[in-house]
């Protein structure tokens, strides 16, 4: 398995020898935002609408971001091809934030994660024995979960600290959710904090396109987020004006409720609760998989998932998949939320395949 460019981990190996592992962890951070820079300027990381498609890669993302109708955009995302300079791998975040400073929370958390995520990665790889027996695939593609599943509880865990101590962003009252992805080669692994969804379109047997949804909506009264808050003396309920919405409280107060049970930043909830450890997993991409959808509520709360997949395979230009989807949730917002203030609406179309090439038909021209 490759590692960071072979002069810069020489580096950080080298000097971590002299001045010992806080040294070598510097090292590494800085490592991973030489990597990040670098990417920036070969235009492969993508933080607003568009596409991004990388000459060494099969894979092509599509991205869309629309203000709502409560202020500033506090959705934002990132899409970053070649990600730690390894081909075969693209990393994808989506972040919601919420509450007074969301904006600049999500801004924060969508900047950390991935270099944090890469330095981890590094650090696990080198820490973990790699003496399997290559022949037995299985052994090595745990190997491989287990390290990115270590590499990102770390790091959101970090990521958490990170705010919660920041001199200029106020996350008291306000957090995010973190829904990212890393496709290396054919194996997927997610990541997720929050209500953000995953939802990826595959093939049953009949050839028909299927919505799969890989992550789950981290509510306040899924059974076991509830029992957990209610351990750590918190409350779950729904306001009289909002049916339907659970909500995680503080104990002996409504004036702080939060529809999420996991987030980054909130720190008001933190010993009530609210977590932001992330729950990783991963699938093996075959043939039948075609795309993945990353979308925040503002997506889903008016759109399934299997119109989702529905919108985006009935797109005729894969580049205008991501702006479609959001722009079918503009319209479900006007006619299924009326008079409700529309949310962000942020979305991202990751395709695993180039498209195959269409036949070209005989023409017959007349004599």
């Amino acid at each position: 398995m490759v590692l960071f460019p072979s002069f810069l981990d020489g580096l950080t190996r080298s000097e971590s020898l002299k001045k010992g592992k806080n040294y070598e962890n510097d090292v590494g951070r800085e490592t991973a935002k030489t990597i990040a820079k670098e990417a920036r300027k070969n235009e492969l990381i993508l933080s607003s609408s568009g596409t991004v498609k990388s000459n060494k890669s099969n894979n092509f993302a599509s991205v869309c971001s629309k203000r709502g109708k409560k202020g500033i955009n506090q959705d934002c995302l990132i899409v970053w091809e070649e990600f730690g300079c390894q081909e075969d791998m693209i990393f994808c975040g989506i972040f919601d934030g919420h509450g007074p400073w969301g904006h600049l929370v999500s801004k924060r958390v969508r900047k950390s994660v991935p270099t944090s995520l890469l330095c981890n990665w590094q650090e696990s790889i080198a820490s973990t024995s790699l003496d399997l027996d290559p022949k037995i695939e299985v052994d090595r593609n745990l190997n491989r979960f287990n390290i990115w599943k270590q590499s990102y509880l770390k790091t959101y865990a970090a990521v958490d600290q990170e705010l919660k101590h920041h001199p200029r962003i106020d996350s008291f009252h306000s957090g995010t959710t973190a829904l990212t992805i890393v496709k290396q080669g054919e194996n997927l692994v997610i990541a997720n904090v929050g209500d953000s969804r995953a939802v990826l379109a595959t093939s049953d047997d009949a050839g028909h396109l299927v919505p799969l949804q890989l992550s789950i909506d981290f509510k306040p009264n899924l059974p076991q987020e509830a029992e957990r808050i209610a351990d750590f003396k918190g409350r779950v309920f729904c306001l009289q004006d909002e049916p339907g919405v659970y909500r995680i409280w503080k104990p002996n107060s409504q004036t702080t409720g939060l529809a999420l049970s996991r987030a980054l930043g909130d720190y008001c909830l933190k010993d009530f609760g609210l977590i932001s450890v992330p729950d990783v997993t991963q699938r093996n991409i075959t043939s039948r998989d075609k795309f993945v959808i990353l979308a925040t509520d503002g997506i889903w709360d008016v759109i399934s998932n299997q119109e989702a997949v529905q919108i985006v395979s009935s797109t005729p230009d894969r580049e205008k998949s991501a702006k479609r989807l959001v722009e079918c949730a503009v319209r479900g917002w006007k006619h299924k939320k009326r008079g409700i203030a529309m949310d962000d609406i942020s979305a991202i179309c990751l395709f695993f395949h180039t498209p195959s090439p269409q036949p070209i038909p005989d023409v017959h021209v007349s004599k």
